[in-house]
């Protein structure tokens, strides 16, 4: 059994706003209940206001800046070195106000909400070794 995963050897799932590598899943290690992955989040993206009916959310911010929402609290400035607890059910969004890459570890507990974003109309899965591109406007 594999105990760990390297971005090299995992694929990244890419969206308008940037991209996910999931690096703990139970596809991974089967016995992983909870899922794990780093998040960036290109300047002047965000995704929509969302939720996940199924896990609680922990995103803690690894680099850059942004706006967050967690229920009704209103947008409120999140920066490296935050952490933001979503309640299962929650809606929520993180836009990046910067202008560099907003860079964030996301873990569902319990794991899975991932594979719900594969539905996205602007998902694309990149096999190992290939890196996005991002466009600028």
């Amino acid at each position: 059994m594999a105990a760990r995963t390297h971005q090299d050897d995992i694929a990244t799932e890419v969206f308008d706003w940037g991209s996910i590598k999931w690096g703990v899943t139970d596809e991974h290690f089967p016995e992983a209940s909870l899922t794990v992955g780093e998040v960036v989040i290109n300047p002047t993206f965000g995704h929509d206001v969302h939720t996940h009916p199924d896990s609680d959310e922990v995103l803690y911010i690894i680099e850059g800046e942004g706006e967050q929402t967690v229920a009704d609290s209103g947008k409120f400035p999140v920066r490296a070195g935050d952490s933001i607890y979503i309640p299962r059910g929650v809606e929520h969004s993180t836009f990046n106000t910067g202008w560099k890459q907003l860079r964030l570890l996301a873990v569902y507990n319990p794991g899975g909400s991932e594979k719900a974003l594969r539905s996205a109309p602007d998902y694309a899965r990149l096999e190992p070794g290939s890196a996005p591109v991002w466009v600028r406007g």
